[in-house]
């Protein structure tokens, strides 16, 4: 699977995969406040861009390495970033789970906040990079046109 670097930093790294089609954030540790705030921004202007080009476009977070969510950054991601990341076209986040403790609990908080609003988020959970392609990438139907797997 073809990965392509668009974005890195020590705290994470934004790629386009555009087999599945999908921009995946991979997180590589915990990332304060501004830099865990500028990273889903900067993926946000990512995946507006790229949405153009892959109209099937997936969201998905590598959150093997993530760390903690800060209680502000739970509120902006819930108030500010999600309703954003909706108007932009995203629909479903998908996660790769965290390995820690720390970052399961943020996660799972996260995925508890994408309820709340005028608007609904849906969330997928893949045991592995592996599965997730696999549950993202659009499957050849019988009729020879490409149709969207829904995992």
């Amino acid at each position: 699977m073809s990965e392509i670097q668009l974005h890195t930093e020590p705290f994470g790294e934004l790629l386009l995969l555009p087999e599945v089609p999908c921009l995946l954030i991979r997180w590589h540790g915990f990332a304060n406040s501004r830099n865990l705030r500028f990273l889903l921004d900067k993926g946000l202007t990512l995946y507006q861009h790229y949405r153009l080009q892959y109209p099937n476009l997936s969201w998905l977070s590598d959150t093997r390495q993530f760390g903690a969510m800060l209680p502000a950054d739970q509120q902006w991601a819930a108030t500010d970033w999600n309703r954003r990341a909706y108007q932009a076209g995203i629909r479903n986040f998908g996660f790769i789970g965290p390995e820690n403790v720390f970052g399961q609990i943020a996660i799972q908080q996260y995925s508890q906040n994408t309820l709340h609003g005028d608007y609904h988020l849906g969330v997928s959970y893949y045991a592995s990079l592996d599965q997730a392609y696999q549950q993202l990438k659009p499957q050849q139907n019988p009729s020879g046109s490409r149709a969207r797997s829904r995992g």
